[in-house]
């Protein structure tokens, strides 16, 4: 059973961002992580526009290259624990919506290896 994870993000782009980063060479986990991280990154930069680096600064408690970093959209600098932290504190409320992936449909009968009539 595989479980998928994503960011609640209303902008259409979930699958083909995922498979961008599959495209790329990383596995379905590593790009679901990626596309979680890269979707509250893009939420929080555009929350952020309405601040100054200075504002920035105080309203998250880091210092000035961390909000550079984090406006540039460098993640692999920020953990996704951080990355919700500074979405809480921008007024960004964030929530992880789990769901199984689409399987195929059980097959039953003699193509399942099952005896019919048993």
């Amino acid at each position: 059973m595989a479980v998928r994870s994503v960011v609640k993000v209303d902008n259409g782009s979930e699958g083909m961002a995922q498979n961008l980063f599959e495209e790329i060479g990383f596995s379905p986990a590593e790009a679901a992580a990626l596309k979680l991280k890269a979707d509250l990154n893009t939420k929080i930069v555009k929350a952020a526009a309405r601040y100054t680096q200075q504002e920035l600064q105080n309203k998250l408690g880091t210092s000035q290259p961390r909000v550079s970093d984090l406006l540039r959209g460098k993640m692999s600098k920020f953990s996704l624990d951080t990355l919700v932290l500074y979405a809480e504190l921008l007024g960004l409320r964030t929530e992880i919506k789990t769901t199984e992936t689409k399987r195929q449909g059980r097959v039953r009968g003699t193509a399942a290896g099952v005896p019919v009539g048993r």
